[in-house]
């Protein structure tokens, strides 16, 4: 218990007994009637100090007192109202200084042997419980001393400090007495700090006592701290070899909220800082990066998310804790999904991967980071480094994800959820410098969808298409949204082509799919589209076509949606039932690959309306092939579906050639248009206001080939003093 708690419990005792000698007191603090006032004379003050000196031994030895408290009050006002004041509070002063330097020697000759030190904590605690309750009692009969001749006279402390003063000056300044409590108070935390259970209101009411006196940070709070900083070193390096990252990132948040408990259970509040401070420095400062490397890496990798948490909040507490992480974790991001990017083995999964890894790091900043800005900067610059790692192949293959995504058939993802998706694909599209790259195949992939009909949905184009012009601009769109533009005018095309059909060559229905004919078609068609746009080369995509074949089976008449090619190989088993794939081929005149692919389709598809011999899934030259008249279906049209075929490494290549292609006409133009500007410029300059507005990678090589390039067609030309100078040619 504090002396302030002692000091408010024992005033409440004493109200009832001063109460009437108080009242006069605190009105005039005379009394009024003097013709009650006893004569002053030598016998009556000795007396009278007799009287309240036996009192004060009487309270000081925890004996009863002889007098009313009312009339030892009294007794005191009158000698104060004599003017006798200055003596009274020497004499009081000597008695009580005389009292306290008789308890000394019951501290000096205790057993010194380290099994009693608790028993002489307790007695140094009764000790002072017993010094303050006297205090009190002593000050409420000299009150009127306390508050007149003390309270008027700034340099005498008041009767409570002067006990205060005596006993820190008598008792805990005596060097042996103080050692041996701070020890002792020492000994019985290291207890409590290795698990025992300890008297709590002990070591409250002694560090109570120690802050009374102003003694506590010289006496025990150093002391303490150092004892603090040695046993948390000891701990600190020892749990680090016996104990993995979350188990001892646990133990350190443990040890923090204990230390905590114990300011607030007896430490001085003013012990808080520096505790908090010595624990974190020495359990988390010093071995902040043995943590962040032996454990930072798995507690991501296994998604962590508690430990993770716990490990930001507690580095948040130490300097330059957070830094530290923060670089840390920048570190993994770029590891793992440098790992993603460079491995050609995993480019089929690539994307999901990268979109799996951003969903994972995005949880960690918002669940375990607190969504810190610093740390979702820093995602983005890993992320933005190791996806540009490997150039033009990522933005190659989200075009391709895109593709996947968007292709009919994919059952995968409702319209929401593939809005979604899309969006999520916008975030890792916006780390990659190459978008040229990701607009040729995309471009490419979108024609196909268009052409074929394959797209999952118009909507779901003209969003994603929204989202690359809100992200890149409307110049980056305008060649792809002059896509739709064109299928429009083809639908209206085709509808006026069908009604010149249907007037000039009425008679081509009834055989219309015969080859002679259908070739006639072909040529009236290109008679037609030249002659209403001119100027123009007409280019046929046979693998792109489509056509509907009236059947008949056993089970009754079938319509059959194919393409082009296969409708040739179907259009020879009206002549007869059975063929070789040799015979097919000279037949038709389709590329071996592609002959293959339309066979499997017919003959190892869903709607089998070929039988091949001998079965299997693969097609082989051996094979042979027959009409399928047994073939059942429960609709009447059905689709059969061509087998696709995989991007060529041709086609690839073609593609990223044309993507080079233009990036050097687009360096060439922004060479040309900062020349034409700046008229004069040095190489270095030049090269720096190019790397500000191309918008795709490109090596200093390169640039220096342009603009030799641009040399030799007299764009510009050298500074014949200085070779590294370049001057613009009008």
């Amino acid at each position: 218990m504090m002396a302030e708690d002692i000091q408010h419990n024992q005033k409440a005792n004493f109200n009832g007994l001063t109460k009437s000698a108080k009242s006069g007191a605190s009105k005039k603090l005379t009394i009024k009637n003097f013709k009650d006032r006893p004569e002053l004379t030598d016998s009556y003050t000795e007396d009278t100090w007799i009287k309240l000196r036996d009192a004060v031994s009487a309270i000081q030895n925890s004996t009863s007192i002889k007098y009313n408290l009312e009339e030892l009050y009294q007794a005191v006002e009158n000698l104060c109202s004599y003017k006798v004041s200055p003596v009274l509070y020497k004499q009081l002063r000597q008695v009580c200084e005389d009292h306290i330097q008789a308890q000394i020697h019951q501290f000096r000759e205790y057993p010194s042997s380290s099994l009693d030190s608790l028993s002489f904590l307790k007695r140094m605690n009764r000790c002072w419980q017993d010094h303050c309750s006297q205090t009190i009692m002593i000050r409420s009969i000299f009150l009127f001393l306390d508050r007149t001749y003390i309270l008027q006279n700034s340099l005498l402390p008041s009767i409570w400090d002067t006990g205060l003063e005596l006993f820190r000056t008598h008792i805990v300044s005596d060097g042996a007495v103080q050692s041996r409590t701070v020890e002792g108070i020492l000994e019985q935390i290291e207890r409590e700090r290795n698990g025992e259970t300890v008297d709590r209101s002990l070591l409250r009411s002694l560090l109570g006592m120690l802050s009374d006196l102003q003694v506590y940070k010289d006496s025990f709070e150093q002391r303490f701290l150092t004892e603090t900083n040695r046993l948390y070193a000891a701990e600190g390096q020892r749990l680090m070899q016996e104990r993995d990252v979350p188990e001892y990132l646990h133990h350190v948040s443990r040890r923090l909220e204990e230390e905590n408990d114990r300011v607030i259970s007896y430490l001085d509040q003013s012990t808080q800082k520096p505790l908090i401070a010595t624990v974190e420095k020495q359990l988390l400062g010093e071995h902040m990066n043995a943590i962040l490397q032996k454990g930072l890496w798995m507690l991501l990798d296994e998604n962590r998310v508690c430990e993770l948490t716990l490990l930001y909040e507690l580095l948040s507490k130490v300097k330059g804790g957070l830094m530290t992480l923060l670089q840390a974790w920048r570190d993994y991001i770029k590891s793992f999904g440098g790992e993603i990017v460079s491995s050609p083995e995993k480019d089929k999964e690539l994307v999901q991967e990268l979109l799996d890894f951003k969903d994972k790091m995005d949880h960690v900043t918002q669940r375990c980071f607190q969504r810190n800005d610093n740390f979702i900067n820093a995602m983005k610059e890993a992320f933005e480094n190791f996806i540009n790692k490997r150039p033009n192949k990522p933005a190659e293959l989200i075009a391709k994800y895109v593709d996947s995504k968007l292709r009919a058939g994919n059952k995968e993802a409702t319209e929401e959820e593939l809005e979604r998706i899309l969006d999520k694909i916008m975030i890792i599209f916006r780390f990659i410098h190459g978008k040229d790259v990701f607009e040729a195949f995309y471009k490419k992939d979108l024609a196909k969808r268009l052409l074929v009909g394959k797209s999952a949905s118009v909507d779901a184009e003209k969003s994603m298409l929204s989202k690359l012009k809100h992200e890149c601009g409307a110049a980056f769109t305008s060649k792809l949204e002059g896509m739709f533009k064109d299928m429009e005018l083809s639908k209206d095309i085709m509808i006026q082509f069908k009604q010149v059909c249907v007037r000039r060559y009425i008679l081509l229905n009834t055989q219309m799919y015969e080859l002679y004919k259908m070739v006639k078609l072909q040529e009236v068609c290109k008679l037609f589209y030249l002659g209403k746009h001119s100027g123009r080369k007409l280019q046929w995509q046979p693998t792109l076509g489509h056509a509907v074949l009236k059947t008949e089976f056993k089970e009754g008449k079938k319509e059959l949606q194919v393409s082009l090619f296969q409708t040739l190989v179907l259009l020879m088993f009206n002549e007869s039932d059975e063929y070789s794939v040799e015979e097919i081929r000279t037949a038709t005149g389709i590329e071996d690959g592609e002959l293959k692919r339309t066979l499997q389709s017919l003959a190892c598809g869903k709607a089998r309306v070929l039988n091949k011999m001998p079965r299997g899934k693969d097609v082989e030259d051996a094979d042979r092939f027959h009409f399928n008249s047994d073939f059942t279906h429960k609709l009447f049209r059905i689709k059969i579906n061509q087998i696709q075929m995989k991007e060529t490494v041709e086609e690839q290549v073609s593609t990223t050639e044309r993507v080079f292609q233009d990036r050097q006409y687009q360096i060439d133009a922004a060479l040309v248009r900062i020349m034409k500007m700046r008229k004069t410029l040095s190489h270095n300059l030049l090269v720096s206001e190019l790397y500000n507005q191309l918008k795709f990678p490109v090596k200093p090589a390169d640039l220096k080939k342009r603009i030799e390039s641009l040399i030799d067609r007299d764009y510009m030309e050298r500074d014949k003093e200085n070779p590294n100078q370049y001057h613009y040619v009008a």
